[in-house]
């Protein structure tokens, strides 16, 4: 049973972009922390560790959380403006499409699926990342932002964003299959209902690939996970079978 559509996270599932994102969420981040008399600060890879897969709103509420402090929803529209201009001409500059991911995506437009971008960050970001890579030709308006795209802003793990995009899209969840590298991206997707393939290719070491691994077969259902793009074709045959066997599964379980 192939899918009908493609949903895509973007940072570091096909754009490098999280390094990059993370340095300048950390200026401002360090700015709150000391504005609150806060000692500890914060540089790109130490916040990425700790907020992964959050967007920039995201990130003020579980900072807010973990310090006891509180940001007024003026003040944190404010932050939210600034890391979008910050983080949006960063992008610009240096973003990069994850190692394989171009050649996939290249012969996915060829095949009759749906392919869309699904992500927590806000979609001036994400419309950078996709531009600087070139491979916004794939994707056209399927473009979708939990930051932006929705009535009430939020961020994954809350799965308001697949939803949305399913039903911008005209498909069930059951009909896609999501693609995420962090465990709030796959929570979302699994809440959805929309069966996952995993990434870790973005990951820097093997330790932190096999930690991420075990986070998303085991707590977040992927039915598979990738190294590297180039192990999509088996990757997406293995999730069909998979989705077929149960939904056959289902069939033979309601005869009785």
């Amino acid at each position: 049973m192939s899918p009908r559509a493609l949903l895509f996270d973007c940072d570091n599932t096909l754009v490098l972009s999280e390094d990059i994102a993370f340095e300048g969420c950390a200026l401002l981040v360090n700015e709150i922390l000391e504005k609150n008399d806060i000692s500890d600060r914060y540089n790109g890879p130490g916040l990425l560790k700790d907020f992964v897969g959050q967007n920039f709103r995201g990130m003020m509420v579980s900072l807010q959380k973990k310090y006891n402090i509180t940001l007024t929803e003026e003040t944190m529209a404010n932050y939210v403006d600034r890391e979008l201009a910050t983080v949006t001409e960063l992008l610009k500059q240096k973003a990069e499409p994850c190692p394989g991911v171009v050649p996939i995506l290249s012969e996915l437009a060829k095949e009759p699926y749906i392919l869309a971008v699904v992500s927590s960050s806000a979609l001036p970001r994400v419309v950078a990342s996709l531009h600087k890579t070139s491979i916004d030709q794939y994707f056209g308006d399927r473009v979708y932002s939990a930051a932006t795209s929705l009535p009430k802003p939020t961020s994954k793990p809350d799965p308001a964003v697949y939803l949305h995009a399913c039903e911008k899209l005209g498909v069930s969840p059951s009909e896609c299959v999501a693609f995420e590298d962090s465990r709030s991206g796959a929570t979302a997707a699994k809440n959805a209902g929309i069966p996952l393939i995993g990434y870790v290719g973005a990951y820097e070491t093997k330790e932190e690939q096999d930690k991420m691994k075990k986070v998303l077969t085991e707590d977040c259902g992927a039915i598979v996970v990738m190294n590297h793009w180039n192990e999509f074709p088996q990757a997406l045959e293995q999730v069909s079978k998979s989705v077929a066997s149960a939904a056959s599964d289902k069939v033979e379980r309601s005869r009785y």
